[in-house]
């Protein structure tokens, strides 16, 4: 976009500014200017017939960026940037158009507009006695300047007005036109002849004007050749409209037609403007073409416009823009910029939307905030990183206990995996929950699990089967809710932990590990083993878990009809009242001053002799002496028999045991391990 520096210094009388200073307060407080130059001449004008003509002093273009003038559609006129300028200068605008003429309420010149929807409001008016001519050289080097072609007096007002006004006018032939125009939808199968010589196919979603036969113009993109200007004509009819800016550009983007009208009216024009455009264009033709005469405008306005009141609150802002504001100084800023003030308050003011400002620009109290911000300048906002007042969360047990867990298990080489909380019917029929004990899903996302989990076993045994597939040995883990019902009905929640360790050899280690993980968890708990009440647990491999008087889970081994391959131990808590028992802190240990010794014994038992009574029996006979009793492994022995390696770590808090000391306790042990019943296997 363009824009002449003479030019806008004749709308702000008193605008001393030079040129390279003015395009930097611009860009500082309104657009990005790309640029300063000198518009050069142009053809068909000699330099010293440029120099000797009226308002052809020197002249200096400043270039804007188109872009950032996309929501300012009052600044695609020399009018608009003016009134940008006056505020930043503060000074006053002097606007072109003086006075506007009374409308007709009738007259010869008939004006319809089938749907409000389709135009806002449409102004034409007819003017006699017109001659068709050069335009002045002083217009036509204003124009040329900008980037627009002089063609003849007639049309280089039109573009005139669109370049000082910022509002696309059109200009026909009144005697091709007749006396009647419509603004409607195009017709299917309805076609034009442009004043670019192509034609174009129209659809019912183009805007079209026409007389009343046929279109004469698609409405803010271009006329039509049938009725355009000639070097006979005599009589002429002054079109400005306001059009839908969505409408316009659908057909401007579908017909591949991009114009100086087109992307005013896509910006969103000023529906008061089209009066204007009238009166300063009649006043311009009387001046280059003597004796013209006009008759009184004919003005529809479909769909009038009401522009906001905004109310603003000067103490907000302050804290939007991060810098203070003086109410006065608010108040100068938005009387600058033509709005409408009213003070309700102290701080606060109702401030009224100019029209041009008022189509898609202004319309909250944010966007009041920036015309305050870039009028006083970004430059006198001190930056400082966002005040984010940071207050201590409060503590969540909860989340520690479950982080403690999850870091323990992790510890312990467990993978966590998350499933989802629902089951089918063939995962309540497989783990033999009743379905009209569970909770039943009225919308499930999958049409088979419709009820609520009632444990997390489901899903783990689903890990268990996915993964071992791939790998033979692996642990798991849960952390989740389970569903079921209380009283009448009503939905319980609880926390569970489900813990799986899989392999695929059968020597039943795992189960006896998972016991080791229990104890870790849970370091006073009591593993007591118990039949499996179902089918979900091997009927001799299970055990209750207990603390403090009460059960807290189970420890057992996956049912083998539940596994293709391989033996699943699984720990199973209730977190709810894992994490209610009394804290399990044990004191601090210092490391031992004096070195220990240890040896292993292997214990041939029965197959079904459990580990917990063979390891009473060890530090029953062991005595003070010993230290720590770690469980290695069980190696099956036909018939019926197993042997169960331990590792007996002996040593003394004063000193260092003598070979003799570690050697009576190992006979001790052995003499009490043979006295019950066992052998010791070599």
């Amino acid at each position: 976009m363009k824009f002449s520096y003479n030019w806008l210094r004749e709308l702000v009388p008193g605008l001393e500014m030079d040129v390279t200073t003015l395009a930097q307060q611009i860009t500082m407080k309104t657009a990005e200017c790309e640029g300063v130059h000198d518009p050069g001449a142009f053809a068909g004008a000699s330099v010293s017939d440029v120099a000797s003509a009226e308002r052809s002093e020197p002249d200096s273009i400043i270039e804007i960026d188109n872009k950032s003038l996309t929501n300012r559609p009052d600044l695609w006129g020399h009018l608009g940037m003016a009134r940008e300028v006056a505020a930043i200068a503060g000074l006053s605008v002097s606007d072109p158009v003086e006075d506007l003429p009374a409308a007709a309420a009738s007259g010869d010149l008939s004006i319809a507009i089938e749907d409000a929807n389709l135009c806002a409001r449409f102004s034409g008016q007819r003017v006699e006695n017109v001659k068709v001519a050069p335009s002045p050289l002083w217009m036509q080097y204003r124009l040329n300047s900008l980037g627009v072609n002089p063609i003849n007096n007639l049309v280089d007002v039109t573009n005139y007005i669109l370049c000082e006004l910022g509002q696309p006018m059109h200009a026909y032939d009144a005697d091709l036109l007749g006396n009647a125009i419509v603004v409607r939808a195009a017709r299917k199968g309805e076609s034009i002849l442009a004043l670019n010589g192509e034609k174009y196919s129209l659809s019912p979603e183009d805007i079209v004007i026409a007389d009343e036969q046929k279109p004469v113009g698609i409405a803010g993109i271009i006329g039509g050749n049938d009725t355009a200007i000639r070097a006979t004509t005599k009589r002429i009819i002054l079109e400005a409209a306001s059009f839908p800016a969505a409408h316009v550009r659908k057909s401007s983007s579908r017909l591949k037609l991009r114009t100086d009208a087109s992307m005013r009216f896509e910006k969103g024009q000023d529906p008061e403007n089209t009066v204007r455009a009238l009166a300063r264009a009649v006043e311009l033709l009387q001046l280059i073409s003597p004796g013209s005469q006009a008759a009184p405008p004919i003005d529809v306005y479909a769909r009038k416009l009401t522009p906001p009141k905004i109310q603003l609150d000067i103490d907000w802002a302050e804290r939007k823009l991060g810098r203070p504001l003086l109410t006065d100084e608010v108040i100068n800023i938005f009387k600058s910029l033509v709005f409408g003030v009213e003070q309700t308050g102290a701080r606060t003011l109702l401030l009224t939307v100019p029209s041009w400002r008022a189509t898609k620009d202004i319309s909250i109290p944010e966007d009041l905030v920036e015309e305050i911000g870039r009028m006083v300048g970004y430059a006198s906002i001190t930056p400082q990183a966002p005040a984010v007042l940071a207050a201590p969360v409060a503590r969540n047990l909860e989340h520690e206990q479950y982080r403690t867990v999850r870091t323990t298990l992790t510890g312990q080489g467990f993978t966590e995996v998350s499933n989802y909380s629902f089951i089918s019917d063939a995962d309540a029929e497989m783990f033999q929950y009743p379905t009209e004990k569970l909770l039943e899903i009225s919308n499930p996302i999958i049409a088979e699990q419709k009820y609520m989990r009632p444990s997390l076993l489901p899903g783990i045994r689903r890990n268990l089967v996915d993964n071992a597939r791939f790998f033979s040995d692996f642990r798991l883990f849960e952390i989740g809710r389970a569903y079921g019902k209380g009283a009448e009905g009503a939905p319980v929640e609880r926390n569970q932990l489900a813990a799986a360790i899989f392999s695929r050899e059968s020597n039943g280690a795992s189960l006896l590990e998972m016991k080791r993980v229990a104890q870790y968890l849970v370091p006073d708990c009591k593993v007591t083993p118990t039949n499996a009440p179902n089918r979900t647990a091997h009927p001799l491999r299970s055990a209750h878990v207990a603390a403090n008087g009460q059960q807290l889970g189970a420890l057992f081994e996956l049912h083998p009809s539940l596994l293709e391959r391989g033996r699943g131990a699984i720990l199973y808590l209730d977190l709810d009242k894992v994490l209610a028992l009394p804290s399990q802190r044990q004191n601090y240990q210092p490391l031992r001053r004096f070195p220990t010794s240890s040896f292993d014994l292997s214990i041939v038992a029965g197959a079904h002799e459990l580990v917990a009574d063979l390891e009473k029996k060890l530090r029953q006979f062991a005595g003070e002496g010993l230290v720590s009793l770690q469980f290695l492994l069980i190696f099956p022995l036909p018939p019926d028999k197993k042997s169960v390696s331990f590792r007996l770590t002996l040593g003394a808090d004063d000193r260092t045991l003598t070979a003799e000391e570690v050697t009576h306790t190992r006979e001790r042990v052995v003499e009490g391990i043979k006295s019950a019943g066992y052998d010791l296997r070599e």
